[in-house]
């Protein structure tokens, strides 16, 4: 299998009380959280290439540069999309950006993903 520029992945999310700022500590207002948005995010990047990994093989985050344009609050549906736009050996770069129904752009980011062995990775782990 190969990673190679190009790979995609989307999602939709309809936000939640869950998802807000107030629930997820990060402010005082019932808007999509900017840590909950990432982990949406984050999650698309590893569907991008979940089909191409080689047995035994995942990948961890290690940078991220986003900018959280816009407040969406309760009930909006916003679309995450995921596209890999760069492999360099074991480091995948990824555009990231959230989009509500309206059209506004909510969240664009680049993500860095490192490839590791699945095992050898949770064999170093610090306890």
């Amino acid at each position: 299998m190969t990673l190679a520029p190009g790979l995609r992945a989307s999602r939709t999310i309809m936000v939640e009380r869950e998802d807000t700022a107030i629930a997820a500590g990060s402010g005082d207002v019932p808007v999509l959280a900017t840590p909950r948005l990432l982990a949406f995010a984050e999650g698309v990047t590893t569907a991008a290439i979940a089909k191409e990994l080689e047995p035994g093989q995942t990948s961890v985050g290690t940078r991220v540069e986003l900018s959280h344009l816009a407040a969406t609050g309760v009930g909006a549906h916003v679309e995450i999309a995921a596209e890999l736009t760069e492999v360099e050996g074991r480091r995948l770069v990824f555009s990231v950006t959230a989009v509500d129904r309206r059209g506004t752009l909510v969240f664009t980011a680049t993500i860095e993903r490192m490839l590791v062995d699945r095992e050898r990775f949770l064999a170093r782990i610090t306890r």
